[in-house]
């Protein structure tokens, strides 16, 4: 009897004290815990236009231990749902049960996202459906089918987010790519609790202590981002039936004004209950619409980049702009020859940018390389690469945005791995214009387009303005110089100048707009899978510029074919609002083209 009485003491201790079971049974009669789930942020264009909003719609919740028998016909009918699907759902839920992920005391999600006209219509059948309840949440709503890239989509969280970060439950949702993933602190607000008591059919009857116990949800913060949506809606326009990126910024502060990634895809596509479709079909697209070409794939600069090595040789004192280099249709060394197009010669530097002379370039590059002020070449291919550090490349900018590459500069250690270590100036000649293993990001070129036009500096490229009721981080408030003095800019900036509106000729003529000084370069940047990248990089105007930009379009040959009249329409967009009636065939000519990047 001892004994007896014993185990029964400790039995009544376990169930009174140390277990839960019957407290949180008794809890689940009287009370309920509601989620108050805050509207994320607004996210809004530089002018002030709304990119994304929210709706409202309702997740169908669950109390296992409360559900009797129900209509299930005109349950499925109102919510929009045939009965295998319903036996489906209660398949996964009895699953969750067994496998304790979810308690049959506990409210959990049962149906996602239902509109409010639907559980509009399942509101006032609940009290027939003991058991089942709804939650008010938000989904993201796309006011513009553009820049999907920059502003990325919103998941739910898996396990792996869960665990790491205690903000996040089961059925929550997190910004995934984007604007949504990068600030995802800022926007989605903290959470708010209702004790509610409810009666034997689940019907609320009150809050519990008079709302004592509750918290308030607190809405996300609003973000203003530096997107002009009408430059971003306008620079997708003109890439579609390409593939490729523009990218363009403002120089005096860094703002990205535009991001364009082509192909690419509706936002919309990507939100709620469309989204477990639509992600796979756009995932297994060979074409690639998710991947955000303008800060993820690398290509060669081609001879875009002869504006920097020219900005080295300038800078270590190895030429002057008055610096002449022959070219007999390209640069010829016993049997290696870099060909190059007719043009006169010999050229000083600012005719060598403005006819894109490969002959001057090479010459230009080697005599950096094989200066006697270095100990060898190996010493001074990495004071090179020192200088495009300071410009950017090579390693992450840092931007606001997720998942941006850093492309790849090769330094005197690659070169003894990959060649040996006899490897000369003449073997790496091929990054004198661009080619070889030097690769650059979309967002990397135009940042270098900005820097040229600042003469020497940049801000850090970002995409957000200002969060409401904070400040931008300051690494996008804080100048980054290159360290090669401003006066040698000038130079670069006159052959750029001359490209576009050279009498004597130049390969950017194309971006020519009245009454603007436009500075461009062009690039041709070889493909060993398919035809030439077209590339092109510029500013305007050439005083107090306001935009930089890179456009490349993948397989698109020469770059003044097309990468330079898309640089020129946007350019044209954004200073004047609109395209001049005489441009409106160059205009027709970029919408009506598509190029098949396979080929």
């Amino acid at each position: 009897m001892a004994l007896v009485a014993l185990v029964i003491v400790i039995k009544l201790f376990y169930v009174q004290v140390v277990s839960d079971t019957y407290k949180t049974s008794a809890d689940s009669n009287s009370q309920r815990k509601e989620v108050i789930y805050p509207s994320r942020g607004l996210i809004y264009d530089r002018n002030g236009k709304l990119l994304v909003s929210n709706q409202a719609v309702y997740d169908i919740m669950i109390i296992p231990r409360e559900v009797h028998e129900f209509d299930s016909v005109d349950f499925c009918n109102t919510v929009g749902i045939d009965m295998p699907t319903l036996r489906y759902y209660f398949s996964n839920l009895h699953r969750d049960i067994r496998r304790h992920r979810t308690s049959i005391y506990k409210s959990s999600v049962f149906i996602k996202q239902l509109s409010s006209e639907r559980y509009a219509m399942l509101q006032e059948k609940l009290y027939k459906m003991p058991g089942f309840y709804g939650q008010r949440r938000t989904l993201r709503k796309y006011e513009y089918p553009v820049a999907a890239h920059v502003l990325g989509y919103v998941g739910e969280v898996n396990e792996g987010i869960i665990n790491k970060n205690s903000y996040y439950e089961q059925g929550d949702y997190i910004g995934i790519s984007g604007i949504e993933s990068s600030f995802e602190e800022y926007l989605r607000g903290q959470k708010g609790i209702n004790y509610l008591m409810v009666d034997v059919l689940g019907l609320v009857k009150g809050h519990v202590q008079d709302g004592a116990l509750d918290t308030v949800a607190i809405s996300g913060k609003d973000l203003t981002l530096s997107l002009d949506v009408e430059l971003q809606e306008y620079g997708e326009r003109l890439m579609r039936g390409k593939t490729g990126s523009i990218v363009a910024i403002k120089p005096s502060t860094g703002e990205i004004l535009c991001m364009v990634s082509a192909p690419s895809y509706d936002p919309s596509l990507l939100i709620g209950r469309d989204r477990s479709v639509n992600f796979p079909i756009l995932s297994n697209d060979p074409a690639k619409p998710l991947f955000n070409r303008a800060i993820q794939a690398w290509y060669p600069p081609g001879s875009t980049f002869k504006t920097i090595n020219a900005l080295i040789g300038l800078g270590e004192g190895i030429i002057t702009p008055t610096t002449r280099y022959p070219c007999n249709f390209g640069y010829t060394v016993g049997r290696f020859h870099m060909g190059c197009h007719g043009h006169f010669s010999p050229l000083d530097l600012r005719l060598a940018i403005q006819h894109s002379c490969n002959g001057y370039f090479a010459a230009e590059f080697r005599a950096i390389l094989d200066n006697k002020k270095f100990a060898n070449c190996h010493e001074a291919l990495d004071v090179w690469k020192d200088h495009l550090v300071r410009f950017g490349l090579g390693y992450k900018l840092g931007i606001d945005i997720a998942n941006e590459n850093r492309g790849f500069v090769p330094n005197a250690n690659y070169y003894d791995k990959v060649k040996g270590k006899g490897w000369n100036s003449l073997g790496v000649v091929s990054l004198s214009i661009g080619q070889g293993e030097l690769l650059l990001t979309p967002i990397q070129l135009a940042n270098v387009a900005a820097t040229i036009a600042n003469r020497g500096w940049f801000y850090t490229p970002h995409v957000v303005h200002h969060i409401e009721g904070e400040e931008i981080d300051s690494l996008y408030r804080t100048k980054r110089e290159t360290g090669i003095p401003a006066e040698y800019f000038d130079v670069i900036q006159d052959g750029m100048e001359a490209a576009v509106w050279g009498a004597d000729g130049g390969t950017a003529h194309g971006a020519q707009l009245k009454d603007i000084r436009v500075c461009g370069k062009t690039g041709t940047a070889q493909n060993p899978h398919g035809k030439d990248h077209s590339i092109f990089m510029s500013f305007a105007p050439r005083e107090n510029p306001e935009i930089a930009i890179s456009v490349y379009v993948e397989n698109g040959g020469f770059g003044a074919t097309w990468a330079v009249p898309i640089g020129g329409l946007m350019i044209e967009k954004y200073l004047n609002g609109e395209i001049s009636q005489e441009r409106q065939w160059v205009e027709k000519r970029i919408l009506d083209a598509e190029i098949n990047a396979g080929q």
